[in-house]
């Protein structure tokens, strides 16, 4: 007879091995990182209250970083989500062409494993290059500007959102060459790192 406690005997310090980073196409995917902003922003950050839900999301993007279990899918462990501009007239701060990206959030246990935050930008710049992006850009927390950097990014001013310090950040597009198959994506190690 099982008992009610987890029947997995795996150390609490076993990390996957490997990471698949692709846009999110089930619905298992999708509420996982839904799940996760809420934890992320709602609940660790205290950036909303209840949820993070808004108008982009019905025509957002979502990509995910899913673990796997003996090359098995098994669990959202980061997220973030990509959309072109608002159809229209483009003018000076929104040319045809802009795409951005937000509510980057990767589970805490895996922050600094498999580089998982780096392959979902890799793959957020990517795919909308190949989808006709000229320009990426995204509001980042101030104390992740860092990170933005070294991935190629550059700031264009600060400025704060719901209260907090942000910078506006372009991706610079030559570092990113389009990915023209999102929905495989790629696999990342799972490796101690930034």
């Amino acid at each position: 007879m099982l008992s009610t406690e987890s029947i997995c005997e795996l150390d609490a310090a076993f990390v996957p091995c490997e990471f698949r980073v692709k846009w999110a196409d089930s619905g298992w995917e999708i509420a996982q990182a839904r799940a996760l902003r809420r934890a992320v922003f709602c609940a660790e950050q205290g950036v909303f209250e209840g949820d993070d839900l808004d108008a982009l999301d019905a025509r957002a993007q979502t990509l995910v970083a899913v673990s796997a279990l003996g090359g098995m899918p098994d669990q959202v462990v980061g997220t973030v989500r990509i959309h072109a501009a608002e159809d229209g007239p483009a003018h000076d701060d929104d040319p045809a062409g802009v795409w951005w990206g937000s509510r980057l959030a990767v589970a805490p246990a895996l922050r600094k494993h498999g580089h998982l935050g780096a392959g979902l930008i890799r793959l957020a710049v990517s795919s909308a290059h190949a989808r006709g992006c000229r320009m990426f850009l995204a509001h980042v927390q101030s104390q992740n500007v860092p990170l933005f950097e070294k991935l190629h990014w550059r700031a264009l001013r600060a400025e704060t959102l719901h209260g907090r310090p942000h910078h506006l950040m372009q991706a610079d597009l030559a570092h990113y060459p389009p990915c023209h198959d999102p929905l495989t994506g790629f696999v990342t190690g799972g490796r101690r790192g930034a």
